[in-house]
């Protein structure tokens, strides 16, 4: 299989289409191999327009839908990122000059990822989700759906700090962006969204369904 000439479909079809017109992300999802973020006999389907798995509960998002969420969080170059259950994310920042570290409590997906990972810099951690790694990040992420609003992963941010991510407790979710200020929180949605939900974070108590 061609999967550079793929790689430029998937860019042409799904991405610039759904007017993600920010050149920079359009570039970084057009260098990153995303072929390598799934199960390697699941290669294949890396660019078709469906939810690829990863390792066992854990799929990428819809290229369509990681390109208009990582557009509304307005990643810039130098910034920190923590990038949660989202492996193909991260090196999608990582290759836009962000420093990304990417957590999941789940270390196959690293077993699967991580060779590709390396190669774009990103630091690798496993730790449970309801307790990001870290702290004073300028942007956070996760390529699966959250049960609610991750109140832990918005303490992590820094004052200014942004939160990008599909809140969902149905059959269809929500794309968020929240901001946190320093007397506050902002939150504004996005479009609809169904990536699968990190059932995990359902019985933490810092989740607010």
């Amino acid at each position: 299989m061609d999967f550079a000439a793929a790689r430029k479909v998937m860019l042409d079809s799904q991405v610039r289409v759904n007017d993600v017109t920010d050149r920079d992300l359009q570039a970084a999802m057009g260098a990153v191999e995303r072929e390598r973020f799934v199960a390697a006999d699941r290669a294949f389907s890396a660019y078709a327009d469906i939810e690829p798995e990863v390792a066992g509960d854990r799929r990428l998002m819809l290229p369509r839908n990681l390109g208009k969420l990582l557009q509304a969080a307005d990643a810039r170059k130098g910034e920190t990122a923590l990038v949660i259950a989202g492996p193909y994310a991260a090196a999608v920042l990582a290759r836009m000059g962000l420093t990304v570290t990417v957590q999941d409590s789940n270390a196959e997906v690293f077993e699967v990822t991580g060779a590709a990972l390396a190669e774009q810099g990103v630091q690798t951690v496993v730790a449970p989700l309801g307790e990001p790694q870290g702290e004073g990040y300028d942007l956070i992420v996760s390529e699966a759906a959250v049960p609610g609003q991750p109140q832990a992963w918005i303490n992590a941010l820094r004052p200014g700090g942004r939160l990008a991510v599909v809140e969902r407790t149905g059959p269809i979710g929500k794309a968020v962006l929240y901001v946190r200020g320093r007397e506050g929180l902002s939150r504004r949605e996005l479009f609809d969204a169904t990536p699968p939900v990190l059932n995990e974070l359902a019985s933490q108590p810092e989740f607010a369904l």
